[in-house]
């Protein structure tokens, strides 16, 4: 099992399949590198050389009780791509996966990385403040964190099962294996990783790390994402970066890189070829 030990003792699992331009995948709370299945086969098919790995306390990666921010995630991020030696590298983040790319690209610089797209993600700010009055009360993820701590297996059940993946719309077809899925690999990460990562992707303000950022980005979002909601994420991030397009998909939930993985995937194609 491919396995790197970072200078700080912790192991980060990865995959890494195939040949070619790298893309490396940054999945999402409180996922794992298997929620990028649709992508991962995808792309080596077509050529690319695919790298995804479980983000510290999540997956099979050690579950250590600290460096559950933004600033480790980017750090182990980089370790990777160095241990790696990824060049010309395409960088995709989906959810807290985004904020991971956009804060690894501002911290570490644009050497190795050729462009990058950031999927529902959630910069610039999820935390409503003054100076974000769009963004969501934090007495909304002071009550994930309570759920989380009081029945983690019945709480990612139901995100699984309603705004993830919009099964809670009406007239949707719900997949219970997807449902599993999810809820699976929620649970093979660690409490402690899980409840404070809650305050990584929600509280970490993105607004400077975007504007450092001149690779291509690509802004992917879904108009009908209930956990990290549009008007406050997407065109935002688009705007304050200096080569950001933005583009919006009518009715995709936050789930949309697994539930509307053909529409995904051949954008994505189409932008790293472009």
């Amino acid at each position: 099992m491919p396995v790197l030990k970072t200078r700080e003792g912790v192991e980060i699992f990865y995959k890494d399949w195939g040949s070619g331009q790298p893309i490396v995948f940054s999945h999402g709370w409180p996922l794992s590198a298997d929620d990028w299945d649709a992508q991962m086969m995808f792309f080596v098919n077509h050529g690319f050389r695919v790298v995804a790995h479980d983000r510290r306390g999540h997956g099979r990666s050690s579950q250590v009780d600290g460096g559950h921010d933004m600033d480790h995630y980017a750090d182990d991020l980089a370790e990777l791509t160095a241990h790696l030696d990824l060049k010309d590298a395409v960088h995709v983040g989906h959810s807290t996966g985004g904020g991971e790319v956009v804060h690894y690209i501002a911290r570490h610089g644009e050497s190795r990385v050729a462009k990058a797209a950031i999927l529902a993600a959630v910069p610039p700010l999820m935390l409503k403040t003054a100076a974000n009055p769009g963004g969501l009360p934090k007495e909304v993820f002071d009550g994930f964190q309570a759920q989380l701590a009081a029945n983690r297996s019945q709480f990612y059940h139901d995100v699984a099962a309603g705004p993830f993946y919009g099964f809670n719309r009406p007239g949707a077809t719900v997949s219970q294996a997807l449902v599993w899925n999810w809820w699976r690999q929620g649970m093979m990460g660690g409490a402690k990783a899980h409840y404070d990562g809650i305050v990584a992707f929600s509280q970490t303000d993105f607004t400077e790390d975007l504007k450092k950022i001149t690779v291509p980005v690509l802004v992917m979002h879904g108009d009908d994402d209930q956990v990290v909601p549009y008007a406050d994420s997407g065109p935002l991030s688009a705007r304050l970066l200096k080569n950001g397009t933005l583009k919006t998909y009518k009715g995709f939930p936050h789930g949309m890189p697994t539930t509307e993985a053909a529409t995904i995937n051949a954008d994505l194609l189409a932008f790293i070829r472009g």
